[in-house]
């Protein structure tokens, strides 16, 4: 007797309430990029279509972003002023704090989450404090509570850790609590992988490190069981949110963490996955837009709660097209 699985593929209408995951934009994250001047609407070479914006400009892509029924964003920031200890970082003054601020007077009910790293702040481009030519991770813990507090004191409803310095949760989730910001949630960068996906990004955020690379913090690609060590550490520490970075080439990572820890999951859909579907529809390749909705869907799918996607704007609009 033939199993007869296409009955249930037959026409749209069947297609549709059977389907086991949707995207909507509530998925979504969009990272933007702010920096110091004015009037600057600055397009990254890079990732085509994303930009850096000054904060007088801001107003043009926070409304943009509400229109598409997105719900939060997330701000990095690139300072005019960079030095050994990424002081811009946690400057009262500095250009995410002031963004913070520009968001909240625009909209108040998107949700304001903080990248607290360093690399961006720092004249040698790694995500803490040097000794030599290694990261000090106590030291760096201390810059990284000055960060997140600091976010949080300009109005910052998440503060989001990407640097992999051990114990970074648990020192946050003190320095917040001991400061009256028991409400402000921290999302972790939890599994963040050395990748080589990351390069696109690295011009748009001014990263570059100087010498050397990351790999003695972020995560080899090669492991997937230390992943979930560091998720469940993370949690342990207090994270409310677990992140795994990139996406599209650690899917198993995220289908084993969803089976196992009871805390949303977030993936970050990086630079690197985004620029080559632009290229390859550029090129002719391949329909961007089929394929960039095949892509996010299968985070859906692998167990990703939350997309931090450079495609946020358009899949929201393209979405809204195809209901």
């Amino acid at each position: 007797m033939i199993k007869r699985g296409r009955r249930i593929r037959e026409t749209a209408a069947i297609r549709a309430m059977v389907r086991e995951n949707i995207l909507t934009a509530n998925d979504f994250i969009y990272p933007i990029f702010v920096v110091e001047g004015e009037n600057i609407k600055e397009e990254i070479k890079s990732m085509e279509g994303n930009y850096h914006w000054s904060i007088d400009r801001l107003e043009e892509v926070i409304t943009e972003v509400v229109n598409c029924g997105i719900r939060g964003i997330i701000l990095f920031g690139i300072p005019d002023i960079k030095d050994e200890c990424g002081s811009s970082a946690f400057d009262s003054d500095g250009i995410v704090q002031k963004a913070i601020k520009k968001v909240r007077e625009i909209s108040k009910d998107l949700y304001i989450i903080t990248d607290v790293c360093m690399c961006q702040y720092t004249i040698h481009g790694h995500c803490g404090i040097l000794d030599g030519h290694r990261i000090d991770n106590d030291a760096t813990l201390e810059k990284l509570g000055q960060i997140a507090l600091s976010h949080a004191k300009a109005g910052a409803d998440m503060v989001a850790p990407s640097d992999m310095m051990d114990g970074r949760i648990g020192f946050i989730r003190n320095v917040l609590d001991s400061n009256g910001f028991t409400h402000v949630a921290i999302m972790s960068y939890a599994a963040k992988y050395a990748s080589a996906f990351y390069g696109p990004f690295r011009e748009a955020a001014h990263s570059a490190p100087q010498f050397g690379d990351r790999k003695s913090y972020q995560m080899d690609p090669a492991n997937g069981r230390e992943a979930l060590r560091e998720i469940n550490m993370d949690i342990e520490e207090g994270a409310d949110i677990i992140m795994v970075k990139p996406a599209l080439s650690y899917l198993d990572i995220v289908r084993k963490a969803k089976d196992v820890v009871d805390v949303p999951i977030c993936v970050y859909n990086v630079s690197g996955e985004y620029s080559m579907i632009k290229a390859a529809a550029k090129a002719g390749l391949m329909n961007e837009k089929a394929t960039a909705l095949e892509m996010l869907l299968s985070m859906k799918r692998a167990g990703a709660d939350i997309i931090i996607t450079y495609y946020a704007l358009e899949a929201s609009k393209w979405l809204e097209e195809t209901n």
